[in-house]
């Protein structure tokens, strides 16, 4: 029995180790004093005019400011002097993102309600509350001959990201994730990862797969610029990237080139970009590390205001999976950009997130909405 026993214990040290592993972004030091926000240059902002072809879009992008709260939108605002590409966008609504089991919800559900439309329990990767597989408005943009492309800032496996292409039961499940990219036809996507996809338990190479299936695979954030066709696997870390000043511009650069190999594409495009880390300042309740994230998605945001002020056949849209910290703004300068803020917890809320729309359909994204709707109202916009 005692044998037993000891078999069991290890194996579930084991199973936490592992899942602890994969989550470390929870485990970044909580900033005790949590010190302000002092502005560096502020990055400039342009201003486009939301002139569109028709009222139905072409092409969707869609933002997911993964813990990003009304306050975090302020923080980022005043960090940039008053001024953010986010005055772009007239259409302004408010999610309510509660899960199917939880007030409260995790990414995992907050992202495949985003992604399928449908409420599930946390923990979910793109199936329902019974386990079953659920189609996400990618997979649905590919059944279309849509091109179709995701970029974070975490691992590519990781909760939000893979709730659009993959259907796991539990999050946690990196590898089977990655797996799951193989069994679709996406044209790009770019975030970290690198280890899920060639350093596995089962013994496959999916890189080497990835390459038989017609993929560029690349590691390299200047060679993945470079890139203006064809399929592309960008794995820009063996895990999660790092902070801003470790990965640098990594998501504006990656979203740029993102949108240039999928419009090649003439009857369309769906891309989702996460802006991953917004949460996990709020996680660690650390000020600096939550505004450096806002401003770091709000470039990225500029580069697909840029493209679709342009076409002006694609729609636009900013939103979160939910809120992290309950951050609050006690103080700050909009003319030095100074920001200090305070958090009530060092986990999610359950508190709407704003969402905002610019382009054909946008109307269709104000006031208060299930973030289910955001799903629905995407696929009635870009398939009837």
């Amino acid at each position: 029995m005692r044998t037993i026993h000891f078999l069991l214990t290890s194996a579930l040290m084991l199973a936490m180790y592992t899942l602890a592993g994969q989550e470390t972004y929870k485990e970044v030091k909580h900033e005790v004093n949590n010190p302000a926000y002092q502005a560096g240059e502020f990055h400039p902002v342009k201003s486009y005019p939301e002139k569109v072809k028709g009222k139905r879009p072409k092409n969707i992008i869609l933002f997911i400011g993964d813990g990003m709260g009304v306050d975090h939108v302020w923080a980022g605002l005043t960090a940039n002097g008053g001024k953010l590409f986010l005055d772009n966008f007239k259409h302004i609504g408010f999610s309510k993102t509660q899960s199917a089991d939880k007030y409260t919800t995790d990414s995992a559900a907050g992202g495949t309600a985003l992604a399928t439309g449908v409420r599930t329990y946390n923990g979910a990767i793109g199936v329902d509350v019974n386990r079953k597989p659920l189609q996400s408005i990618l997979e649905q943009a590919e059944e279309m001959k849509l091109a179709t492309g995701l970029v974070s800032t975490s691992a590519i496996t990781h909760a939000t990201p893979a709730s659009f292409i993959a259907h796991q039961g539990a999050r946690s499940k990196y590898e089977a994730i990655a797996a799951d990219f193989l069994k679709t036809d996406i044209d790009v996507f770019i975030g970290g990862g690198y280890k899920h996809f060639a350093d596995r338990e089962d013994g496959r190479n999916l890189i080497e797969e990835l390459r038989k299936n017609g993929y560029q695979v690349l590691q390299d954030l200047q060679a993945i610029s470079q890139v203006k066709e064809g399929k592309l696997a960008g794995l820009t870390a063996p895990e999660h990237n790092g902070r801003l000043a470790e990965r640098g511009n990594m998501l504006p650069v990656a979203t740029r080139t993102a949108i240039n190999i999928l419009s090649n594409n003439k009857k369309g495009f769906f891309l989702m970009v996460e802006g991953s880390q917004i949460d996990w300042g709020g996680h660690a309740n650390n000020t600096p590390y939550v505004v450096e994230e806002m401003l770091d998605l709000d470039r990225a945001i500029g580069e697909a205001l840029a493209f679709a002020a342009r076409d002006r056949e694609t729609l636009v849209i900013i939103t979160a999976d939910h809120e992290t910290g309950g951050m609050s703004i006690t103080d700050g300068n909009l003319y030095t950009g100074k920001v200090q803020g305070s958090f009530t917890s060092d986990d999610h809320t359950p508190v709407m997130v704003p969402i905002f729309a610019f382009g054909p359909g946008a109307s269709e994204f104000t006031g208060i909405m299930d973030n289910t709707d955001v799903n629905k109202k995407m696929r009635q916009l870009l398939f009837k």
